[in-house]
């Protein structure tokens, strides 16, 4: 059903309001995730990113220009990493890593609110007259009235949200700096092997950012994210009301 979904409401992606759509997904999403980072390292003890403002839903103190404009032609970018001092940290590599861990979780919550949200308003027009479904595929049943284009509108913005929140968090979760998943694999790793590693990520993230142009990334996240959405498919149909 969802990839049924999918498929009807991505040629919203060539017109204004579905570009429209786009924009309070990306800001949310970048936004969430560097506030979550900031306030998981304050609440291990650095105070550095509550000093600096960046403790807030303000997209304005997050975003970074370039980053956001790749994020809405190409599917991915980057915000202003939010700073971290580790020296606060009672114990560096724990806190580094919880600190970490903290902006890709905010987006899979993100993202099962989007799925929880998206399923629920698909199991509350399916029968109405406005959704059907034919062979596992949705369909809006008439584009034409203010209120079709509505629900559809509704439900291509609540799957962006979703499959937006959902990449975030699968992609930054790589283990190779200067992805989130580095700092986590910190744990693991002599301070020799990972600090060895980090004198090459600047090369790393530009072998990175050819690796995703080129596509190379994309069979293996897909097949991540399919994953993680069957979790919270069965989650969401454990509730007593789906």
């Amino acid at each position: 059903m969802l990839n049924g979904i999918m498929s009807n409401l991505m040629g919203l992606f060539t017109d204004i309001p579905g570009l429209l759509l786009r924009v309070p997904v990306v800001l949310l999403a970048l936004t969430c995730h560097e506030v979550a980072h900031g306030w998981v390292a304050y609440k291990c003890g650095d105070p550095t990113a509550k000093s600096l403002g960046r403790l807030t839903l303000n997209p304005l103190k997050h975003l970074d220009p370039i980053g956001t404009i790749c994020m809405f032609l190409f599917g991915f970018g980057w915000a202003k990493p939010v700073p971290i001092n580790t020296r606060y940290f009672n114990k560096p590599k724990q806190g580094m890593a919880l600190t970490a861990l903290a902006g890709p979780a905010a987006n899979v919550l993100l993202s099962f609110l989007g799925l929880f949200l998206l399923e629920t308003l698909q199991r509350i027009f399916l029968g109405t007259g406005l959704l059907a479904e034919y062979g596992g595929t949705l369909y809006v049943m008439s584009e034409s009235s203010f209120v079709a284009n509505m629900v559809n509108y509704s439900l291509y913005f609540l799957n962006l949200f979703f499959q937006l929140n959902i990449y975030l968090a699968v992609f930054n979760m790589i283990p190779i700096p200067p992805l989130d998943g580095s700092r986590v694999l910190n744990i693991f790793l002599p301070d020799r092997i990972y600090f060895g590693m980090m004198r090459y990520e600047q090369y790393i993230q530009i072998i990175l950012m050819i690796a995703l142009w080129s596509g190379i990334l994309t069979t293996p996240l897909m097949w991540v994210m399919d994953k993680v959405t069957g979790a919270m498919i069965f989650l969401i149909e454990l509730l007593p009301f789906f």
